[in-house]
């Protein structure tokens, strides 16, 4: 049975575990995976424009012996007014798997409803899953372990935020979310994202409090103020966002082996001091070469033989 990469929240803890334990396994040793998707091809449609959505996933199917084709949203009739369904099940007959990076989170579902091959979220309005996944890829190599992990995330209660509370709960982690008043993540969000703390024993906090959530965390994450499709609402977000600003002093109030972490691309001034993100501490880059090599891993659990 085909399985899809949509939402975070339908996947068990164990198996996130897995693709981790993959992707570990993917960059350690990357020639014995390197004809593990030969013949396969990738569709990757894109509402949106990307640098590491796009760069990671194409090379990825590459270095896997594998086919990504990049398909904007002016190059389908999808963009003419196709219907969405119409257009998974011909990719379907093209393609062994489709990775959408849209708008709005009910394209990539009505995809997945409609294909019948693997369909991976790459980035929607509601969720950023392949993101969160290279971000704890990340703390396991820094750290060894992400089970009781204190991360905390500053800024707008967006798509990044709640994959990192989806994930990071499903994995242990205890992620705190601070957001001025207003932007706080989706209720039905934390919700998901407190049931798999249940299970796995993990924490899942929100926080309008800089100093009260960034205090004894191990990562410090931000994200830029006005996402892609935000550009109006840039200036009015600025004043707002102001005092959550990661600086030397608010991420100075984190443990002394904290590290800093940003989804890229980022505004140095804005959401974050340059000191800091181009401090010793910082792990984006890091963090950004793991996009490839969980999202390999992804590929591999959701295209490959024993899939």
């Amino acid at each position: 049975m085909k399985r899809d990469y949509i939402n975070e929240k339908d996947w068990k803890p164990q198996e996130i575990s897995e693709i981790l334990d993959l992707a570990a396994k993917v960059k350690a040793k990357p020639r014995d995976f390197r004809s593990a998707l030969a013949g396969k091809t990738l569709a990757m449609i894109f509402e949106k424009s990307s640098t590491r959505t796009r760069v990671s996933f194409e090379a990825g199917m590459f270095q896997l012996g594998g086919l990504a084709m990049f398909l904007s949203s002016r190059d389908l009739q999808i963009g003419r007014g196709e219907p969405i369904s119409d257009t998974a099940r011909v990719l379907s007959r093209y393609a062994d798997g489709i990775m959408a990076r849209t708008y709005a989170h009910a394209t990539v579902e009505e995809l997945g409803r409609a294909a019948s091959v693997p369909v991976i979220n790459g980035l929607s309005d509601l969720l950023h899953p392949c993101q969160a996944l290279a971000d704890f890829q990340t703390v396991r190599e820094r750290f060894g372990n992400v089970e009781g992990f204190p991360l905390c995330y500053i800024g707008d209660g967006n798509n990044v935020a709640h994959s990192l509370l989806i994930t990071g709960a499903k994995v242990g982690a205890r992620v705190t979310v601070v957001t001025p008043e207003g932007f706080e993540p989706l209720s039905e969000v934390l919700g998901w994202a407190r049931e798999a703390a249940q299970q796995t024993g993990g924490e899942v906090r929100t926080s309008h409090s800089v100093e009260e959530g960034v205090r004894g965390a191990r990562a410090v994450y931000t994200d830029v103020w006005a996402s892609m499709g935000q550009e109006e609402e840039a200036a009015a977000r600025a004043a707002k966002f102001e005092p959550y600003r990661v600086t030397s002093r608010v991420f100075g109030l984190a443990q002394p082996d904290a590290i800093f972490l940003h989804c890229l691309p980022a505004h140095r001034g804005e959401e974050v001091d340059a000191a800091v993100i181009d401090g010793p501490a910082s792990a984006i880059y890091d963090q950004a070469e793991n996009r490839l090599h969980a999202q390999k891993a992804l590929l591999l659990r959701l295209m490959g033989s024993g899939a």
